[in-house]
C-alpha cells in the first residue's frame, strides 16, 4: 500500500510539472476558466500534500496498530479478543486522523490550527463509531474461521503465529 502511494505522489508530481500544449492554457477560457494549466496544477497539485500525509500518517497508524495489539496481548491472552482489535484500532485511528490533516492541510496547504482539529475531531467520531459498530463482525468473522479450520487447528495456528510474528505463512 505504501508503495502504491508512493507511486502516485511521483505520478502526480510529475504530471503537475510538465509543460502543456498552447491550446490547453486557454482550452476552457469561455467556461470562465483562463488558465487550464494553472487550474490543473492547482487541484492535482494540492493532492501532493495529502498524498504525503497520508503516507506518512499509514506507516505510523499500522506500526502503532500493531505495538498496541501486541501490547493488549500481552496482557490478556487470547481473551478479550474485542478488546485488541477495536482498542488499537482506535488508538491508531486517532493518530492517523490527526496526522494525515496536520500534514495535508495545516503544512500542506495553510489551513488554521482550528480548523484542521475541527476537522480531525469529526473525522475520527466518525472512524470511532464504525469501529465500535463492526466490533461484533469481528466475532462472527473469528467464529466462521474456527468453525472451518476447526478449532483445535485455528489454536495451533494462533499459536505458531504469537511465537513467530515475523514469519508469514509457509516460511
Amino acid at each position: 500500500a505504501a508503495g502504491l502511494i508512493l507511486y502516485a505522489f511521483v505520478m502526480v508530481f510529475l504530471a503537475v510539472k510538465l509543460v502543456p500544449a498552447d491550446f490547453w492554457i486557454t482550452i476552457n477560457t469561455k467556461n470562465g476558466i483562463p488558465d487550464m494549466n494553472l487550474a490543473f496544477r492547482y487541484i492535482f497539485g494540492q493532492g501532493n500534500s495529502i498524498i504525503v500525509g497520508s503516507l506518512v500518517a499509514f506507516l505510523i497508524g499500522q506500526l502503532l496498530d500493531v505495538a498496541v495489539f501486541q501490547y493488549i496481548r500481552k496482557y490478556t491472552g487470547e481473551r478479550m479478543l474485542w478488546l485488541r482489535a477495536t482498542g488499537s484500532t482506535l488508538v491508531s485511528q486517532l493518530v492517523d486522523s490527526f496526522v494525515v490533516l496536520f500534514i495535508a492541510f495545516y503544512i500542506g496547504q495553510g489551513w488554521s490550527l482550528a480548523l484542521v482539529v475541527a476537522v480531525c475531531i469529526t473525522n475520527y467520531i466518525y472512524k470511532f463509531s464504525v469501529t465500535i459498530i463492526i466490533t461484533p463482525l469481528l466475532y462472527v468473522i473469528h467464529g466462521v474461521i474456527d468453525r472451518y479450520l476447526g478449532e483445535e487447528l485455528s489454536a495451533k495456528m494462533i499459536s505458531e503465529a504469537i511465537k513467530n510474528p515475523d514469519q508469514g505463512p509457509g516460511s
